[in-house]
């Protein structure tokens, strides 16, 4: 959804402030889609069966309750002009009925809706009952809450200093000069002065230190993959999920671009974002390789396995995701997991490390693909396991396994 709203508005003249209020408007809409839905119905006693009438009434919703720099009656007017524009004209009293007794409300609807995450969670988090049902049975009510409400507010854009190019001591100025603002990170798993929250800055593309390669934008919880690896120069080392890039060229940090590094993705096309990272980033030491060169390249010291999962542990990032996943896929997709797994085991050498992560916090994609791989695979060892959380973390969730293949086949 990200990228069509980037596509729909390149084509648009709108001036920056505007675009950002079509982003917000949009990207808040979908994510309190079930609680705006609630809200209509409320009111809407008849129903509203259609879409677009439905949509109309979301926006002015959005604007009237969630939105403090939108005038109550400008966001009342506005859709109702909007309606009219829209081959609504004749439900445009019905829409102003709609927005006008909830603009007459506003406190006591606040009230409500702060009600609501108590009574009946899904509808007060705008999540869907499954998903939300399935973290409170897991964590308990507080922390799935917690969880929710993490899912709810914007993402922070953060940025790893390509090492293989620049410092901190070198980049933190250049950053200051193009009016970036930014603050220091830290966790457990990072080097110091390696991952910065960039607060606020000027388009990317714009960028200097972009364009250079001299940074590469990717949340904190995707290096803790990296770092179990713990790639050494002198040894050979796969990424079979490689696309993009970013835990790839990490990879190449880490090793100071020495060792080779070999690349592989399920979709070959998007290979191509790889080796563009990779020239901009200035990694020397990594090829992408298809499946039939897998064989040839191998055995691998190390191999890093980070699966196609659910992405329940990123949904802040992926708007519209809460209402595409299905407990379904994520059955479909342990068992990718489980064959990405076996064919990482094929391809390790004796002794040699696997590390299996993804970005779901569902138990059924991290630690049963674990146990089910080392069912299979007698000899292999689970050297160790991390699960990082939103609500314990502050980062967005992962799962790393660290699995160490037997000395002797």
């Amino acid at each position: 959804m990200e990228h069509l709203l980037d596509a729909a508005l390149a084509r648009t003249k709108l001036q920056s402030a505007d675009r950002h209020l079509c982003q917000e408007l949009v990207y808040g809409i979908v994510r309190w889609q079930a609680t705006l839905d609630w809200l209509i119905d409320r009111k809407a006693t008849s129903g509203v069966k259609q879409t677009g009438l439905r949509i109309l009434l979301q926006v002015g919703l959005y604007q009237l309750l969630w939105l403090d720099r939108v005038p109550p009656h400008a966001a009342v007017n506005e859709t109702v002009e909007l309606a009219r524009h829209t081959g609504f004209g004749a439900q445009s009293g019905f829409v102003n009925a709609i927005l006008r007794g909830y603009a007459r409300e506003l406190d006591e609807t606040r009230r409500l809706l702060q009600g609501l995450k108590a009574t009946e969670p899904p509808l007060g988090y705008s999540h869907p009952g499954w998903l939300a049902n399935r973290w409170a049975e897991r964590w308990g009510q507080a922390q799935a809450a917690q969880l929710m409400e993490w899912n709810n507010t914007p993402p922070k854009l953060y940025a790893r200093i390509n090492t293989l190019k620049t410092d901190a001591e070198k980049l933190l100025p250049l950053w200051r000069e193009e009016d970036v603002e930014y603050d220091f990170v830290r966790h457990p798993w990072l080097e110091e002065n390696l991952v910065f929250e960039l607060k606020s800055h000027p388009s990317l593309d714009s960028l200097p230190s972009f364009n250079q390669g001299l940074f590469y934008v990717q949340d904190p919880s995707t290096l803790l993959a990296p770092r179990e690896l713990d790639p050494q120069p002198e040894e050979k080392t796969l990424d079979m999920c490689a696309a993009p890039g970013g835990k790839l060229t990490y990879l190449a940090q880490l090793t100071g671009n020495a060792g080779q590094l070999v690349a592989y993705d399920l979709n070959p096309e998007r290979l191509k974002q790889v080796t563009e990272n990779c020239a901009r980033l200035g990694v020397a030491s990594a090829t992408a390789n298809s499946l039939a060169d897998l064989d040839k390249e191998g055995p691998f010291d190390r191999i890093l396995v980070d699966a196609p999962c659910s992405n329940t542990g990123v949904i802040r990032r992926r708007v519209d995701l809460r209402w595409r996943i299905r407990p379904e896929e994520i059955e479909r997709l342990t068992r990718t997991q489980i064959e990405l797994l076996d064919q990482a085991a094929a391809r390790v050498k004796p002794g040699g490390r696997i590390v299996y992560s993804t970005c779901s916090l569902e138990q059924e994609e991290n630690r049963r693909v674990a146990d089910a791989f080392l069912a299979s695979h007698p000899g292999f060892e689970l050297r160790h396991e991390r699960e990082l959380t939103p609500f314990t973390d502050q980062v967005d969730g992962a799962y790393v396994a660290v699995l160490i293949a037997p000395t002797k086949r």
